[in-house]
């Protein structure tokens, strides 16, 4: 039996609005269903923010039942208005097909696609339904399900309206056909029963389960009140039904349900936006965002975010939650909390060997001692601090003097204090502590390149030498 997927999502924060929670939860209760979520192919990665989708996908494989992803090859080529105050730049065929292949690489490491399992995810692109219906059979099997008067209140459309400046093309504005028609496809041909998203496309996701529900009804209407005769031809048969009563009927078929689900916006306590640093967006991918940058930013986690984010970004237990909570609540400075979000999130996307590099960078880059790490390692730990570019030619012989090394790279404001650091054992060498008359020499470099210097315990100058 499948465990409760609706108790979970609450209990982590992830669950926002249904549009039948007591009707879900005994569709899901009653067999193993199957789920899906949209991601919109508008790069090559995804962005953390989509990480709470995922999440969705992944607690509902947990619960025993099957995710389905799909990528928007289709509707990318439109570009969803929602949350957006200007029209979209059109990207190209080819870009959305290279977008759509980069963000595959994201879904295997958070979901199981092992065929072998029962309920293994699924992964399919709507340009293989979407690039196959022409215009006309938009207009007649899609656009007549849907009412203007309606589709003017949303949110997204109405802002773009009052703004003459911008407003909205025809283009954006029928965006929400072809994600509702991806349900109705889904629902068909796959026996999707559940859309999920976030929060900012409730309406996207209503108006899919509406029209999965007035085509059902289409198509009960027709075989309940209709036989076929002998020549083919279709005959009336049996009283005609109330609308309640037919209403019931099609809601009472598993296979013509349809529900949507979404997981709330993620805010941050300090009203900051979630998932931006200074240095831009953190990104599901190492080649935008290293596992090391990914586990710096669940480390440096505020204290008033980290419950909420154990519980929305890790599949740590209940139990296991509450247990973290309480032993950082006794002594937040050891930051236990934090640490441990760091890893559980940075295993879950990048893998264990990944959070370990990681993890030892941190830790090295604390200590000091940076002489161990690899050398794409070390520029990223280094990435952030004061850098400066020198001459190799003037560490051969004696080398160069660290007090005129310290003055030079601002580590010291003059030679005598300079003299007063290296004498009072402040000053160290890529973690080792420098003798008050030492000189930087070849030997010193890291990859025969790079030396650290470190007065006290965060001010860091990088010099390079080439």
């Amino acid at each position: 039996m499948p465990s409760d997927l609706i108790a979970e999502l609450k209990w982590r924060g992830l669950f926002h609005q249904c549009t039948d929670e007591a009707g879900l939860h005994a569709h899901l209760s009653s067999g193993v269903r199957r789920g899906y979520v949209g991601y919109d192919p508008t790069a090559d990665s995804l962005t953390i923010g989509n990480l709470v989708t995922i999440m969705l996908l992944r607690h509902l494989q947990n619960a025993g039942h099957q995710p389905v992803v799909v990528s928007g090859g289709g509707t990318g080529l439109i570009g969803d208005p929602s949350g957006k105050s200007a029209e979209r730049t059109l990207m190209t065929e080819e870009i959305v097909r290279a977008n759509v292949e980069g963000q595959r690489r994201i879904f295997g490491r958070l979901l199981d696609f092992d065929a072998r399992t029962k309920n293994h995810a699924l992964i399919t692109n709507n340009m293989d339904w979407l690039g196959k219906i022409s215009f006309l059979e938009a207009l007649r099997d899609i656009g007549k399900h849907f009412s203007v008067n309606e589709m003017i209140k949303r949110d997204s459309v109405r802002d773009r309206l009052n703004n003459r400046e911008q407003g909205i093309s025809y283009t954006e504005f029928s965006y929400v056909l072809l994600q509702a028609y991806d349900f109705l496809h889904l629902q068909r041909r796959c026996g999707v029963t559940l859309q999920m998203g976030g929060s900012d496309q409730w309406g996207n996701i209503v108006s899919g389960v509406e029209l999965v529900f007035k085509d059902r009804l289409l198509e009960y209407l027709f075989d309940s009140a209709f036989a076929i005769g002998t020549k083919g031809e279709a005959l009336r048969i049996g009283p005609p039904e109330s609308d309640e009563e037919i209403r019931r009927r099609v809601a009472a078929k598993p296979e013509y349900q349809a529900f949507g689900l979404t997981a709330p916006l993620v805010t941050k306590a300090d009203g900051t936006k979630f998932g931006k640093t200074e240095s831009g967006a953190i990104w599901l991918t190492a080649d935008r965002t290293s596992p090391y940058a990914y586990y710096q930013f669940w480390l440096n986690c505020a204290d008033a975010d980290v419950s909420r984010f154990l519980r929305i970004f890790t599949l740590l237990p209940r139990e296991e939650v509450e247990r973290i909570e309480a032993e950082h609540a006794k002594d937040p400075g050891q930051r236990v909390a934090q640490r441990t979000l760091a890893r559980e999130a940075t295993t879950l996307l990048h893998g264990k060997t990944e959070m370990e590099h990681a993890e030892s960078a941190a830790k090295a880059l604390f200590s000091g001692d940076v002489a161990s790490l690899p050398e794409k390692l070390l520029e990223e730990v280094l990435a952030s601090a004061p850098s400066s570019l020198h001459n190799k030619t003037l560490l051969s012989g004696e080398g160069v003097a660290l007090v005129d090394l310290l003055v030079e790279t601002g580590l010291a404001s003059s030679k005598r204090e300079s003299r007063e650091f290296l004498g009072n054992g402040a000053v160290s060498v890529n973690g080792r502590k420098a003798s008050a008359d030492e000189r930087l020499t070849a030997s010193h470099l890291l990859h025969g390149r790079i030396a650290v210097l470190q007065r006290g315990k965060k001010a860091r100058h990088v010099t390079r030498w080439e």
